[in-house]
């Protein structure tokens, strides 16, 4: 809709200052002409913006001018709400400043939309941390510093326990960004960029020396491509098991092997495992849905412990009697 487009045009130039035609055009998907035709109609409506010709030119808006956000749409409002996560925030040393500019942004809204905001806030609560999540260990430990050092530049010296030999590794990292996961944070770090857990980062030392981010380096377009590496990485140059599924039973990146589904209405697929003992572990939570069929040292190891579980279940009944 125009009015949106007019409010994205006004908060862009507000955000980011002068921006040529081109630029606005590409931000918000438009031609050139639209962009023309749309600042022709807010500066009818008085708003004090100026074009600059010239190849430094572009539109800005009069120094000091600041517009309030009556241009919010109801969902826009309950999204703004929504996307404030207090538990994040507070990690980072956030909560105050994040309830400060919910309560200004509320401020500025009409009432209609205040009471949109108001609502969304009250049925909806976002917790980002699994529930297997050991909550006694809180925050990382370095947390704040990592965060502090991603505001200001600064290079990190760190102690890190990866999985591998030796454990235990310095490294010097330039903090490029943090990211969330699944209530687990994450630094991006140069050279590389790289990944690293903020919890497994035993000792930090934050320097004096300021690092020069990558030229375009974008936080959220990195993260999106790692998670596609790894996902590429997990599954690369795998073993593969041949397994019979219940009916209803999904594997990811199984693939049907030829043949109906046999009587009991089960069918067989070959699907790619990091090891045999990850596949040992996640198949038997499929209990009786699934029974593997190779590699024969899998089905081996399996039937082993399914013998063992029998016999100690077996003989131990719980408050049994003579």
């Amino acid at each position: 809709m125009k009015s949106s487009r007019l409010v994205s045009i006004l908060l862009l130039l507000q955000t980011r200052g002068r921006m040529t035609a081109a630029q606005l055009a590409r931000e918000l998907e438009v031609s050139v002409r639209t962009v023309y035709r749309d600042v022709e109609a807010l500066g009818a409506a008085g708003v004090p913006l100026y074009g600059d010709a010239g190849h430094d030119g572009g539109y800005r808006l009069l120094d000091g001018y600041r517009t309030r956000l009556t241009g919010l749409t109801a969902g826009e409002a309950e999204a703004l709400f929504l996307a404030g996560v207090p538990g994040p925030a507070a990690q980072l040393g956030l909560g105050p400043v994040l309830a400060a500019a919910q309560l200004k942004v509320r401020a500025a809204l009409p009432p209609p939309l205040r009471a949109h905001a108001d609502r969304i806030s009250g049925r909806f609560h976002l917790d980002a941390p699994g529930w297997y999540a050991d909550a006694a260990a809180g925050e990382p430990d370095q947390l704040a510093a990592v965060a502090d050092a991603v505001w200001n530049d600064r290079v990190l010296s760190v102690v890190y326990r990866r999985w591998r030999e030796p454990t235990d590794v310095q490294r010097r990292l330039e903090p490029y960004g943090l990211v969330l996961k699944a209530g687990r944070w994450y630094v991006v770090a140069g050279p590389g960029p790289r990944t690293f857990r903020v919890d497994q980062i035993l000792e930090l030392t934050v320097s004096q020396e300021v690092f020069a981010r990558p030229d375009g380096f974008d936080l959220s377009a990195h993260w999106a491509a790692y998670q596609r590496g790894f996902h590429e990485r997990l599954y690369r140059d795998r073993a593969e098991a041949v397994v019979r599924l219940a009916p209803g039973v999904t594997l990811p990146r199984a693939v049907p092997l030829d043949g109906p589904a046999g009587p009991d209405g089960r069918t067989v697929v070959r699907v790619p495992i990091e090891s045999v003992e990850h596949a040992h572990a996640d198949f038997l939570r499929l209990g009786t849905d699934i029974e593997v069929l190779g590699p024969p040292e899998l089905r081996e190891r399996i039937a082993r412990t399914v013998t063992e579980l029998a016999a100690r279940y077996g003989n131990s009944p719980v408050g049994g009697g003579d």
